[in-house]
């Protein structure tokens, strides 16, 4: 109950709890999806979602108003609930776990429609829209996620690449040295870098190169996308943006779509991910080494599924 409706059980929960019929997995397996049809299991997508996609941080967002002014508390709000509708409808439809990273729908309003430059939708409702666009597809297209995994004035292709590493694939990065230099976004000579020559001067540096080089390629497939998610062709420095980046393993991939083949040619990876961060909101704890047979058995339960 406190995993589902992050609240106390209902009488009909109680009562099979008391019985001890809840230990019958197909009794436990009625009462559970009994529980997600019911309005309270919101309170799984809204705190799940929050935790795991950092949509907590999303209402506290204040971008540089002189380069975005018409981001405000209307536009937070549908992103936010736009990621919290979509997660949602995943886990209430019964959906596999890899739409999350390709569905070609999403729910929008006539606010977050506009911010995204999609015609036709009007009103303050949220509808179930399609996305024509491939780069939008998924939680990558989402603009929560993206204006959470940047700065005020600015892309981050090191916060975008750190969340993806961490939140998708779980493998986060080592925590920087001390004493790291900063990003510098402009030459010596004055000249305005763009967010790839700028991490490439940055990753010059060995002391940085060995996180950056597995940061930096997956955040850079995401610059197209500016500081609040809205689609851009040229950077700040109104270059045409580069979006190409190679893996580790030697996989060259380019742009948002790009980047979801690559992640979805070891689709494992991102099930066990997903599977851990539950299962680190479920016990209220991390996940430790001795929790991986219960892991896998998940995994091997749902791939049937």
């Amino acid at each position: 109950s406190f995993f589902l409706w992050s609240s106390v059980p209902d009488n009909e929960l109680l009562e099979v709890a008391v019985k001890g019929r809840l230990h019958d997995p197909d009794v436990l397996e009625t009462q559970v999806r009994r529980m997600l049809e019911d309005r309270r299991a919101h309170a799984l997508v809204e705190n799940f979602a929050g935790q795991w996609l950092y949509l907590r941080n999303v209402p506290a967002l204040v971008p540089d108003e002189r380069q975005f002014p018409d981001f405000g508390s209307g536009l937070r709000q549908a992103m936010k609930r736009e990621t919290e509708l979509f997660v949602g409808s995943v886990i209430r439809e019964d959906r596999s776990v890899l739409n999350l990273l390709t569905a070609n729908y999403t729910f929008l309003n006539e606010r977050l429609a506009r911010h995204y430059g999609i015609p036709n939708i009007q009103g303050s409702h949220f509808r179930r829209v399609t996305h024509a666009s491939e780069a939008r597809h998924g939680l990558l297209g989402h603009g929560s996620i993206l204006a959470a995994t940047a700065y005020p004035t600015r892309t981050s292709p090191v916060l975008r690449g750190k969340w993806i590493l961490e939140n998708l694939l779980g493998t986060p990065p080592p925590l920087p040295p001390p004493d790291v230099p900063s990003l510098e976004e402009t030459t010596e000579e004055g000249t305005v870098l763009s967010m790839r020559e700028a991490t490439e001067r940055h990753r010059a540096n060995p002391t940085c190169a060995s996180c950056h080089r597995l940061m930096d390629p997956l955040g850079l497939s995401l610059e197209n996308f500016n500081a609040v998610g809205q689609w851009r062709d040229r950077s700040e420095t109104k270059r045409i943006i580069d979006s190409s980046g190679e893996l580790p393993d030697g996989t060259v991939f380019s742009g948002p779509s790009g980047l979801k083949s690559a992640l979805l040619a070891y689709p494992d990876r991102f099930v066990t991910t997903v599977t851990e961060k539950m299962m680190t909101y479920a016990l209220g704890r991390g996940v430790e080494y001795y929790d991986a047979p219960a892991v896998r058995a998940i995994e091997r339960t749902a791939a049937r599924d």
